[in-house]
Formats: C-alpha cells, sequence, structure tokens
C-alpha cells in the first residue's frame, strides 16, 4: 500500500555527472561524443557494405547487419540523453517519457543479448555441423531468429514497462544516473515492491543469464569439435571464425552481468561509471572488432573506398 501522507511525484531529475566539474564534463562530452558518431558510422559502413558484396549474404553477416541496426537503435537511445546531461546538470523528466525512453532502451538491449546468443549457434552449426549448415540455417530459419530476438525484446520490455511504471512515486525524483535505469527508479516507489523486485530479478535472468548459458553450451560443443581436427591449420581457422563473437560476448555480458545481476549497491557513481562501459563502448566494439578481425570485411571496405583493386 503507498505511504500515507506522501507527495506524489509527476517527473524525476538525472543527477547524472553533476558530481564532476564543468571542465571535466565539457572533457567528456567530446569523448562520448566521438565515439557515438564512430559508433554511428561504423555501424553504417558495415550495413552498406555487407549488402554491396555478395560474399556476405551468409546468415553469419545477415545476423551482424541484424546486431548493427540494434545496436544503433540502442546507442540511439541513451546516449544523446547521456550528453545532453555533461552541459545541462540536473534535468528533469516526466514519468511517461522516462517510461518510453525505458522502453526503447530495454527492447534494444535484450534483443542484444539475444542475437549474440543466435550468432553463437550460427558458429555452433557451422564447425559441429557443416554438411547440414545450409538446411540448418536457410533464409527462413535466419529470418525467424531474428524476429524472436526482436520478439523477446518487446516482450520484456511491456512487461519490466508495465510492472515498474505502475507503482505510485513520491517524496525523492534524483535519479543518480545519466538514464531511466530500473534500479534506480523503484528506489522512490512509495508501495510495496517485493513482487516488482521479483519481477525484475526473473526478467534479468531470462535476459542475461540464458542466453549467456546457451552461448556457453555451444562454446564447449564448439572447442570439443575444433580439437578433433587433425590439421593445425583447419583448427586455427575454427578458432579464427569465433573469436571475434567471443569477444564481443565477453564485453557485453561481463559488464551487463555485473549491473544487473549483483546485489543491491549504494556506490551509485561505480554503477554509473559500469553503465558507460555498455551504453559507450560496447556498442562500438562490435562493428570495430568484426572489421578489424574480418579480412573480408576489411578488403571491402578498401574496395569501396577504391584502395584496393577487384580481384
Amino acid at each position: 500500500m503507498p505511504r500515507p501522507n506522501f507527495m506524489a511525484v509527476t517527473e524525476f531529475t538525472f543527477e547524472g555527472f553533476s558530481i564532476f566539474e564543468w571542465h571535466h564534463r565539457c572533457i567528456l562530452f567530446v569523448v562520448f561524443l566521438v565515439l557515438y558518431l564512430l559508433t554511428l558510422a561504423s555501424n553504417a559502413i558495415i550495413l552498406t557494405v555487407i549488402p554491396l558484396n555478395h560474399q556476405f549474404h551468409t546468415p553469419m553477416y545477415f545476423f551482424l547487419s541484424v546486431l548493427c541496426i540494434s545496436e544503433t537503435c540502442y546507442t540511439v537511445a541513451i546516449i544523446p540523453q547521456m550528453l545532453s546531461s555533461l552541459l545541462s546538470p540536473q534535468q528533469t523528466i516526466s514519468i511517461p517519457d522516462c517510461a518510453t525512453r525505458f522502453f526503447y532502451y530495454l527492447t534494444f538491449g535484450v534483443n542484444n543479448c539475444f542475437l549474440l546468443m543466435v550468432m553463437g549457434y550460427d558458429h555452433y552449426v557451422v564447425i559441429c555441423k557443416p554438411l547440414w549448415y545450409s538446411v540448418i540455417m536457410g533464409k527462413k530459419a535466419c529470418i525467424q531468429l531474428a524476429s524472436g530476438s526482436w520478439s523477446i525484446g518487446l516482450s520484456t520490455a511491456i512487461i519490466q514497462v508495465s510492472s515498474v511504471f505502475s507503482l505510485p512515486f513520491c517524496d525523492a525524483n534524483l535519479i543518480s544516473h545519466f538514464f531511466c535505469d530500473i534500479r534506480s527508479i523503484m528506489k522512490f516507489a512509495c508501495a510495496d515492491t517485493t513482487i516488482k523486485e521479483f519481477i525484475t530479478l526473473l526478467i534479468s535472468l531470462r535476459a542475461l543469464v540464458l542466453p549467456m548459458v546457451l552461448i556457453l553450451v555451444s562454446y564447449v560443443l564448439i572447442v570439443t569439435t575444433i580439437l578433433k581436427i587433425v590439421s593445425a591449420e583447419g583448427r586455427r581457422k575454427a578458432f579464427a571464425t569465433c573469436a571475434s563473437h567471443l569477444t564481443v560476448v565477453i564485453v557485453h555480458y561481463d559488464c551487463t552481468s555485473f549491473i544487473y545481476l549483483k546485489p543491491k549497491s549504494q556506490n551509485s557513481l561505480q554503477d554509473r561509471l559500469i553503465s558507460v562501459t555498455y551504453t559507450v563502448f560496447t556498442p562500438l566494439l562490435n562493428p570495430v572488432v568484426y572489421s578489424l578481425r574480418n579480412k573480408e570485411v576489411k578488403d571491402a571496405l578498401l574496395r569501396a573506398l577504391g584502395r584496393k583493386p577487384l580481384s
């Protein structure tokens, strides 16, 4: 039940990075803005190069394209607000706007987790069941897997937003973050949040632990298969196929799991700094890693820039 004699809250205020001095915030603004523009540019380049090159019309690059789209939407949903809070701290946002932004953030965030899981499954099939690859990973199956990831992200966001933003909020309204983080918001609820916190935990387990476990199982089977390859060159190529995906997975799940699966913490500054990692650096990591570690992508980029002749 809501607490008696409470003052209802109709908007929240972001604390953001107001604890930093002005000149420090300006430096952070320039750094984050450059990283944001690089993320948008690198994802746009990959989304341009892949459709124009027939050699990339495979399930792996299809899922990479979908991931680039999702990562771009994810950054657009959150980084502009972060940049704005650096220049103008103590910004306010209405509760409906906060719910809307959190809805988009969670939809794309959960979608990214399941897309990484799907990409892990794709690597498993290509290495462990190469003769069946074209049958298992047909066009219809790829579309269904990608659509399933989007559907899970969308349904998760609907459940979470409906659960949390049905609560009455009162007393304080200063969010110790630079965006509408779910843990920060529930602190202001003037009603019992036990069930809501349990729902949030279940959603976190579904969005993070389930894909992480399935990716781990996939890589156990992949490594087992690779170790059976007699040729050293064959083993090297097989490991190289998974290296980019595994790098992105480790960074992505380390940061998000630390934030959403750890016990409640009073160190809000630490949470904000870790959030910067998975909202600013991780979306840039995906296109950079896949571009720098993939010879075919680098060759296609050079040809697009006119610096390498066609084979």
